[in-house]
C-alpha cells in the first residue's frame, strides 16, 4: 500500500481538427463569409479545448451498496471518494479530474454481472475498483478484462480470482488459502483444539475459506467433528446450532460473512454453546455486534485479516482526514484508497489510460 498521494503534471493533449466547412455560397461577401467562418472555428476550438481542459477520468467502485453486506460498500465508497479527492489536490491523473461511479451489486452475482455491463457500456469507465463479493468478482471481472479496462478489487480473497490467466486482473488483499493456513495454525497451536466444527455459507468466498482451513486442519492432524452449510440470508439457525453442540465442538469456524455470522453466534450463546467462535476478513466490520444483537454475544470472537493498515505509517494523514471527517476508517477503506492510488499510479505512469 502507498497512501502517501505524489503529484505529476500532464503532458499536453492532442485532439483531432475541426472538418472543413461545406458552404454554398450566395449573395453575402467574401469577406463576411470569411470573418464568420473564422468565428465558428474559433468558437469550436474553443468548445473543443475547454472540453479537454475539463475531462474526466470516470472510475466505477462497485460492491454491495444495498443488501445485508452494505457496510463493505460504504467501506469501498469512503475510501475510493478520499483518494480520488487526493489525487485531484495532487493534480489528479494526467491532468485530469477523477469522477468516480458508484455500482451497486447487493453481493449478488446477476447483478454484478448487470453492473460490470453498464460500467463499462454506459458509463465508459477507465477502471473499477471491486467487488467485494468473490462469487461477484469472478464474472464481473471477465467483463473488464474483455473490454481492456483494469479492476483492482480491494477486498475479493479467493485465489482463483487471480488464477485465470486474466491480464487486467488485481488484488490489492490477500487471499483465502493464506487465511486458511493462519486459522488453521491458530486453531491447533494457540486455541488446542481437538473438535473443529466448520459451518460455511455455500458462497465463493465462504465455503473457499471454509475449505482452506479445514486443510490446514487436516494437515495438521485435526480432523473436522461437522462440516456443514447455511444459506446466506437465512437468520434461525437453531437446528445447526444443535448440531453443533451434539458435535462437541471446541472450537466453530466459521466461512462468511457477518450478516450470518452475527445471528448464529448469539444463538450459540443462548443454547449454552461455549466454543470458541473464529471466523475470517468477512466479519470484520462493527455492524456484527449489531447483527448479533450486542456485544455481550461477540465477545472473544476471534477473525483473521491482513496487517491492520491503520497502524501504517504511510496512511496516518488519511487516517486522521477520514477520522475529522467523522468515519472509522475499518475493514477495506483503507485498500480501497490503495487501490484508486495504484489505479492512478499506472495510468500516470504510462501517461494515458489505456488498460
Amino acid at each position: 500500500m502507498a497512501f502517501a498521494p505524489g503529484t505529476q503534471l500532464a503532458d499536453g493533449t492532442g485532439f483531432a481538427p475541426a472538418k472543413r466547412p461545406t458552404t454554398l455560397w450566395s449573395k453575402p461577401p467574401m469577406s463576411k463569409i470569411y470573418r464568420k467562418g473564422i468565428l465558428a472555428l474559433a468558437i469550436g476550438s474553443a468548445f473543443t479545448l475547454s472540453s479537454l481542459a475539463h475531462a474526466d477520468v470516470v472510475i466505477g467502485v462497485a460492491g454491495p451498496f444495498t443488501g445485508a453486506s452494505a457496510a463493505y460498500g460504504e467501506q469501498f465508497w469512503k475510501g475510493a471518494t478520499q483518494a480520488a479527492a487526493d489525487i485531484n489536490a495532487a493534480g489528479g491523473i494526467n491532468g485530469e479530474k477523477i469522477k468516480l461511479v458508484q455500482g451497486d451489486d447487493a453481493c449478488e452475482p446477476k447483478q454484478a454481472v448487470a453492473v460490470a455491463n453498464r460500467l463499462v457500456d454506459s458509463e465508459k469507465v477507465k477502471a473499477v475498483i471491486g467487488h467485494f463479493c468473490s462469487s461477484n468478482t469472478m464474472p464481473a471481472s471477465e467483463i473488464y478484462d474483455e473490454a481492456g479496462i483494469i479492476s483492482i478489487t480491494p477486498a475479493s480473497t479467493n485465489p482463483k480470482i487471480t488464477e485465470r490467466g486474466l491480464t487486467g486482473v488485481f488484488r490489492m488483499c490477500g487471499r483465502d488459502d493464506q487465511q486458511g493456513i493462519v486459522a488453521g495454525d491458530y486453531i491447533v497451536d494457540t486455541l488446542k483444539a481437538k473438535k473443529v466444527a466448520i459451518i460455511h455459507d455455500k458462497d465463493t468466498y465462504g465455503q473457499g475459506l471454509a475449505d482452506a482451513t479445514k486443510a490446514q486442519l487436516n494437515k495438521r492432524g485435526v480432523k473436522e467433528v461437522l462440516y456443514e452449510g447455511l444459506t446466506r440470508g437465512e437468520k434461525d439457525f437453531n437446528s445447526l446450532v444443535t448440531k453443533i453442540r451434539a458435535s462437541g465442538a471446541d472450537v466453530v469456524y466459521f466461512g462468511g460473512l457477518h450478516p450470518e455470522a452475527g445471528p448464529l453466534v448469539r444463538q450459540m450463546r443462548e443454547q449454552g454453546v461455549t466454543a470458541k467462535f473464529v471466523s475470517g476478513d468477512g466479519i470484520v466490520s462493527a455492524d456484527l455486534v449489531t447483527t448479533a444483537g450486542g456485544a455481550q454475544y461477540t465477545k472473544g470472537v476471534l477473525m483473521t485479516f491482513g496487517a491492520d493498515p491503520l497502524q501504517n505509517p504511510a496512511g496516518k494523514t488519511v487516517v486522521e482526514t477520514l477520522r475529522k471527517s467523522g468515519y472509522e476508517p475499518e475493514g477495506y477503506t483503507l485498500y480501497s484508497y490503495a487501490s484508486l492510488q495504484a489505479v492512478a499510479a499506472a495510468f500516470n505512469g504510462i501517461k494515458g489510460t489505456d488498460g
